[in-house]
């Protein structure tokens, strides 16, 4: 019997980042689809990322790495000619960013995108192409009627944002990704591409190294791990649905497997109501977990900060019966276990490792790894 795997060609624009490395090491570990790394190697951590790839790959043969950008559309058309499937998670990711330097956001998220599609239009293959877009594109949702107790805030009339949420971009990085994922789902309409788009939340997991604009629960477990101080920007009762990074690799394949009923379409992929944490409870989480107080400070909150945001996925279940696996205890487990493993990246001294040993304990590490 012939292995399908094996006329996969997968292509991953910003595959060495944290999404993209996490769902290229799913295919070289798990499957035998061939693996093309489109990555301008510019994000702390990728080097390292791009380095356990090349492990993962071994001497198949079966990954091949280009160093560029989605703003090159002539390198974009090129990586593209042969791809089956393309995946692009290449983006300028940070709000702030976009406020301070708008051009290069709008560069980077709708033309890099544009230049993917149009690659992927060109080469003539009819490529499923999956969009990793945002909920930043639903804006601050300032009319939403809200409850708060001392710790978070919560809807006052749903659950969790569905689809059928009005679109409102409300900060340069919401208009470039939300322009952008509008031009990926036109591309199905109008030129019969496979595609899909994800408009996810909270994403978190191994491979991510987290900053005060991007990967949050990162940051914060990292942060209480180096015994350093933290900003909250905001009260700390903001509230957002986390997703563990396997289950959102889970989802790509779902997505693709059952492109009948998916192509074409977008989603809201997330947590869900089930994973939600505010800012301030995780802190709580964290501090049970190592035994380590985070300590940190108040600044105003951030312009386009929605106050919540749960996702409703249960479009994405209908369609392929996908629902996330993994607890948010479970994620910050997973991306301590990486901190742990991987001293290297972070560069801590030993007596920094010192203070998580309640987390390890948790684990059952410190015997394993005596």
């Amino acid at each position: 019997m012939v292995n399908r795997d094996e006329n996969r060609s997968a292509l991953i624009f910003g595959g060495a980042g944290f999404i993209g490395a996490n769902l290229a090491r799913h295919l070289l570990t798990d499957t035998e689809a061939r693996v093309h790394i489109f990555d301008n190697l510019s994000r702390k951590g990728v080097q390292h990322n791009l380095e356990q790839l090349k492990k993962a790959a071994g001497k198949s043969g079966r990954l091949r790495v280009t160093v560029g950008d989605v703003r090159d559309s002539s390198a974009v058309q090129r990586a593209a000619r042969d791809a089956s499937e393309i995946y692009h998670f290449a983006a300028q990711v940070a709000v702030t960013t976009s406020v301070t330097d708008p051009r290069s956001d709008f560069e980077t998220n709708c033309i890099g995108t544009f230049n993917v599609l149009e690659a992927a239009r060109l080469s003539g293959n009819r490529p499923f192409v999956l969009f990793t877009s945002t909920n930043k594109v639903y804006g601050e949702m300032l009319d939403e009627p809200l409850t708060s107790t001392v710790s978070r805030y919560a809807y006052a009339k749903r659950q969790a944002v569905s689809e059928d949420q009005p679109l409102d971009f409300h900060s340069p990085y919401g208009c470039s990704k939300g322009a952008a994922d509008q031009y990926v789902h036109e591309y199905a309409r109008m030129y019969g591409l496979p595609t899909v788009v994800f408009r996810m939340s909270c994403i978190a997991g191994e491979m991510q190294y987290g900053n005060e604009d991007q990967g949050w629960v990162a940051h914060f477990l990292y942060t209480t791990l180096r015994g350093a101080p933290l900003v909250i920007y905001g009260d700390g009762r903001q509230v957002r649905d986390v997703l563990y990074v396997g289950d959102l690799v889970r989802a790509f394949d779902a997505a693709r497997l059952c492109l009948h009923k998916t192509a074409g379409q977008i989603y809201n992929v997330g947590g869900g109501p089930e994973n939600t944490v505010s800012l301030v409870e995780l802190i709580d989480q964290i501090s049970a977990m190592t035994g380590k107080r985070l300590r940190y400070s108040h600044e105003r909150r951030r312009p386009g900060d929605q106050l919540i945001y749960v996702s409703d996925y249960s479009k994405l279940a209908q369609h392929t019966g996908w629902a996330p696996r993994a607890s948010v205890r479970e994620t910050l487990l997973a991306i301590y276990t990486f901190w742990r493993e991987h001293p290297e990246i972070f560069g801590e001294a030993p007596a920094a490792r010192e203070v998580e040993a309640p987390l390890a304990a948790s684990l059952g590490l410190l015997e394993r790894t005596a």
